[in-house]
């Protein structure tokens, strides 16, 4: 009696259906790991036109900037890239230069003065809008103006109206028997007259995104407040203003950023006279490297250098500030 044909046991005591599954799991275990490196590939792909342009645009300009201040720079040795390395010595005379200390108090009045009138006056003109009534999109959009045009157009406009025997600004004085003021040319007011004209120029930016920031708050928030009892001031002062404290100080700091850099206004107006009366430091920086036939680039670049610093501090400053307040 036959008997019929016995199947060999596979190897090792495995059946075949335990194999398959051993085999798919190791293919499901694979596909992962390769999908995880096509995504790691796809990510730097995509990042590297951003680091490309980081490095172009801002690292090596930086690089070049630090070195500049760090050497002895002549325009013979800028060509053949030969100057001797210095150190701190173009940061010494820079300090210890007479027009430093001129530069850096008018620096502070500048910025100080543009940030809180721009802030509070942009504030004022967003808590306005907010209320939505009508031609309030449309008169937001020509308070954008100022900040459309370009800087040399809005510059040149305003010496053309402070101008002191033809501007418009004195004609009005005039109208009303106040004597005419030498708003560029004396120094007790050119330094005012630029930061009267940043501040005009800086004013959209602090609306727009003030306004942004108001939008953001829900509205039962102020209907709560007004249900307790608490006035306009007091919903104002105790909810809006807290509530848009983040966004103020990144408003601010911008602010801060711009304003410390503020070049070609300065420039235009009054090239930072009458007898540096109105120099800053960027405008200093910028004179000591191209206003001159014999120009000083490390020293320029120095001061440069010590603009971008303050805005770095500034920064991290900021940086820390939110930090806190965000694991509190």
């Amino acid at each position: 009696m036959r008997h019929p044909a016995q199947t060999p046991a596979p190897p090792d005591g495995e059946r075949p259906r335990e194999r398959v599954t051993a085999t798919r799991a190791a293919i499901a275990h694979r596909a992962p790991a390769r999908r995880r490196g096509t995504g790691q590939w796809a990510g730097w792909a995509f990042l590297a036109p951003v680091v490309v342009y980081l490095l172009a645009f801002y690292a090596y300009p930086l690089y070049r900037n630090i070195d500049l201040s760090l050497r002895d720079y002549t325009v013979r040795s800028f060509v053949r890239g030969d100057a001797p390395y210095t150190g701190l010595a173009n940061y010494a005379k820079v300090v210890r230069d007479a027009t430093f200390g001129p530069a850096l108090w008018h620096t502070v009045v500048f910025t100080v003065a543009s940030l809180a009138f721009q802030f509070a006056i942009g504030l004022a003109l967003a808590v306005f809008f907010h209320r939505n009534f009508r031609l309030s999109a449309t008169l937001r959009a020509l308070f954008l103006v100022p900040w459309l045009l370009p800087l040399i157009v809005s510059s040149s406009t305003w010496s053309w109206m402070l101008n002191s025997e033809s501007g418009v600004v004195n004609a009005v004085l005039a109208a009303v028997g106040i004597e005419p003021v030498n708003w560029l040319t004396s120094p007790d007011w050119s330094l005012w007259s630029v930061t009267i004209a940043n501040i005009w120029i800086g004013i959209p930016f602090n609306l727009v995104v003030l306004y942004s920031g108001l939008q953001a708050i829900p509205s039962h928030i102020h209907e709560a407040a007004a249900l307790d009892g608490a006035t306009g001031w007091q919903r104002f002062w105790k909810v809006t203003f807290p509530l848009l404290r983040p966004v103020s100080a990144i408003t601010l700091l911008l602010g801060l950023v711009y304003t410390l850099k503020v070049f070609d206004i300065i420039w235009i107006m009054t090239k930072g006279g009458p007898s540096d009366a109105s120099t800053t430091l960027a405008t200093w920086s910028y004179r000591l490297g191209f206003g001159t036939l014999l120009p000083s680039f490390g020293p320029g670049a120095a001061v440069g250098n010590l603009l971008i610093l303050t805005a770095l501090v500034f920064g991290l400053v900021y940086i820390r500030v939110q930090r806190r307040q965000g694991a509190a």
